[in-house]
């Protein structure tokens, strides 16, 4: 069974009674039975849920505190024979202290005990800190010193007997569960200014797990959100967060239970608090997405782990490996929501798309701006890509204070022009205020036929180019008539495809849409009409609902677009799909195709998929050529192919290695 590189976790909530232990042992061995039984690999429990984290004094009591030890020795005989890590929150003594623990407890086995190391002064009153554990003074040959010469803090691990057995206890350890590796703060540890797991993350840790007994305040849920989301963004790693929840003690404070699991910034699961039963969030944790992040990162790769007095005081980790996942079976079962739309998904798109024009509309203005030319000169075809230049060029010129005029549109028909497009392209064109031309292509390209002795009923690749190359000429020389630049149209779809003529529409002056994918295309001129241009809603919605086409076949005998360019090189939805896969997480063919089964479904079989899918990476391969020498454009999001910063690939590479995974 593959993984995918995936771990199935949980962060569990029990219904606790505040200092009956035998109730809370019950109650976390049923949830890890149900969690067992959803083949998850590591569940996780709030802190002190053995007892209850509000019994106050009584943690001053030896009845108590002995109890939990029994207590964990119930769980481990529960554990025996299960390929799952738990990790529950219990009261540990350790040389005349008592810690503030998370126990990891695998198979039958006390794996090792981790102490909270930032307590809050009320936790004081009967919790020391685990920095207890990293103040060993030792000098570079290991030996220890009195005089305090050439000392330098090193991690340090107790060793304690414990539930019968005999384990670690540190804040610096690290736990494996087959490739992914995982590292423990307690509550207010996520709260410091440097949280230790900022530390362990720099060791290797992808997956950070809180127990924790947040008392909930108001407005305090939207804030650990925040904090927990921009801190597995930063770190590039998953968090797994239970918090103590219904049973704790109400005396002076409530407990919502909250229960969260988180991926580089994303909320993958939430519970609903203040339940009065036990909860279970469940969530699958993409660890080697996290690795390629993290590997991409050059801010995350150049902090040194000891490069800091912090990293040095935490330099000793032990990795403690705890055996291999439970077999989870993915395939049947994913436990997280696969976007079939990465670049135009529903969630926040209003703000996404104001965003991403105000960006493509300063970087133009600026452009012409800077080199003091009279026009911009746009193709406009009637279809999304140059419909949305044009857009973007109109909001330029009014920020510039410019006057619409100064704009140049020319609609170049040709041999599959059809009268929706053309249509449209006017109606486009006269609603802005554009200085508009007309110049029908068909005479110069039948001469070029005649040149090239090239036979015009011949549909081929000549055919097609010869036409795109001569509307790029004609854009040029408008835009040196002009003293303008010419404004490109492609997005990052085409070129990601390698669907532009080289030399053709592949090439302007400045590409305003190159670093938005097709899908993404398509919802910006939808908001504009919505948002902006209420004057000209109806055309710029018929642009939206128009087949994508580049309109170089003749139309069919109704005048209809005969040349869908999806049906020729794919979905744009699969291929943006593909391409934000391959790029931003590095994914390998084999898990896109994964993915894209279980995002899309119920809309493409898996024949489909797969087909379009060996169409990416071929083209993606064989086309980087024209991406090596594109124009000058913004970046606006994560993914883009700008040679001068985003995708450096070379142009002759082969495809072979990562085509034969679907083979």
């Amino acid at each position: 069974m593959k993984n995918f590189g995936f771990i199935r976790t949980a962060a569990a909530v029990p219904a606790v009674r505040v200092a009956d232990i035998d109730y809370n042992v019950t109650e976390i061995c049923r949830i890890a039975g149900e969690a067992f039984g959803k083949e998850i690999s590591l569940v996780a429990f709030p802190e002190l849920s053995l007892t209850g984290y509000s019994c106050g004094d009584l943690f001053a009591m030896s009845s108590l505190v002995n109890g939990a030890e029994d207590g964990i020795r119930k769980i481990l005989d529960f554990s025996r024979g299960k390929a799952m890590t738990i990790v529950v929150g219990a009261p540990v003594p350790y040389r005349s202290r008592l810690y503030d623990c998370a126990v990891v407890i695998r198979n039958g086995n006390v794996k090792g005990i981790v102490p909270k190391t930032y307590i809050s002064s009320s936790d004081s009153r009967w919790f020391a800190s685990g920095s207890d554990f990293l103040a060993a003074e030792v000098r570079n040959d290991g030996a220890l010193l009195n005089n305090g010469k050439d000392i330098v803090r090193e991690g340090y691990c107790g060793e304690i007997r414990y539930a019968g057995q005999r384990c670690n206890i540190s804040p610096n350890m690290l736990f494996g569960i087959g490739g992914c590796t995982f590292a423990i703060e307690l509550g207010d540890d996520l709260w410091a200014p440097v949280p230790p797991s900022s530390l362990h993350a720099l060791q290797g840790a992808q997956v950070v797990v809180n127990l924790s007994a947040d008392k909930e305040v108001l407005m305090r849920e939207r804030y650990r959100n925040s904090l927990i989301s921009q801190h597995s963004a930063r770190l590039s790693c998953g968090y797994v967060y239970a918090s103590a929840g219904f049973g704790e003690s109400s005396q002076d404070h409530v407990f919502a239970g909250a229960a969260s699991i988180w991926e580089n910034g994303d909320c993958l699961a939430g519970n609903k608090r203040f339940s009065m039963t036990s909860t279970l969030t469940v969530a699958d944790l993409d660890i080697e997405r996290l690795d390629n992040l993290r590997r991409r990162s050059a801010i995350f790769r150049n902090v040194s782990p000891s490069g800091t007095d912090a990293g040095t005081y935490y330099r000793l980790y032990n990795r403690i490996s705890l055996g291999a996942p439970c077999e989870t079976d993915f395939s049947k079962d994913l436990q997280r929501y696969v976007e079939p739309h990465p670049f135009a998904s529903a969630a926040d798109l209003d703000y996404r798309c104001e965003e991403i024009i105000s960006m493509q509309v300063i970087a133009l203005a600026k452009r012409l701006s800077h080199i003091g030319c009279r026009t911009a000169v746009l193709g406009i075809s009637g279809g999304l890509d140059s419909t949305l230049a044009l857009i973007v060029t109109a909001m330029a010129f009014d920020r510039l204070g410019w006057s619409h005029d100064r704009i140049v549109c020319v609609t170049m028909p040709g041999f599959g022009t059809t009268s929706r497009t053309k249509n449209n392209a006017w109606d486009l064109m006269q609603a802005l205020g554009v200085t508009s031309r007309e110049i029908s292509i068909v005479p110069a390209v039948e001469q070029h036929f005649r040149d090239i002795a090239h036979d015009q009923s011949v549909h081929d690749a000549t055919y097609e180019n010869s036409q795109a190359r001569e509307r790029t000429q004609i854009l040029m020389d408008i835009a040196n008539q002009t003293n303008g630049i010419v404004v490109g149209t492609g997005d990052l779809s085409e070129l990601a495809l390698g669907w532009a003529t080289y030399n053709g529409d592949h090439m302007s002056m400045y590409a305003v849409n190159a670093d938005i994918p097709k899908t993404l295309v398509r919802s910006l001129v939808k908001w504009a009409a919505e948002n902006t241009f209420d004057s000209m809603k109806g055309v710029l919605l018929d642009i939206v609902d128009t087949p994508i086409s580049p309109e170089l076949l003749p139309a069919n005998d109704k005048g209809e677009i005969q040349q869908v360019t999806e049906d020729l090189v794919g979905p744009y939805e699969l291929h943006d799909f593909f391409i934000y896969n391959f790029m931003r997480n590095g994914y390998s063919p084999e898990k896109i195709f994964f993915l894209a089964r279980k995002a899309f479904g119920g809309s493409y079989d898996d024949e489909t998929i797969m087909k379009w899918l060996r169409t990416f990476v071929r083209r993606f391969f064989n086309q980087q050529f024209k991406r090596s020498c594109m124009p000058d454009g913004p970046k606006v999001g994560s993914v883009g192919l700008s040679p001068r910063g985003d995708w450096n690939m070379p142009s002759d590479a082969w495809s072979t290695f990562f085509a034969s995974e679907l083979e």
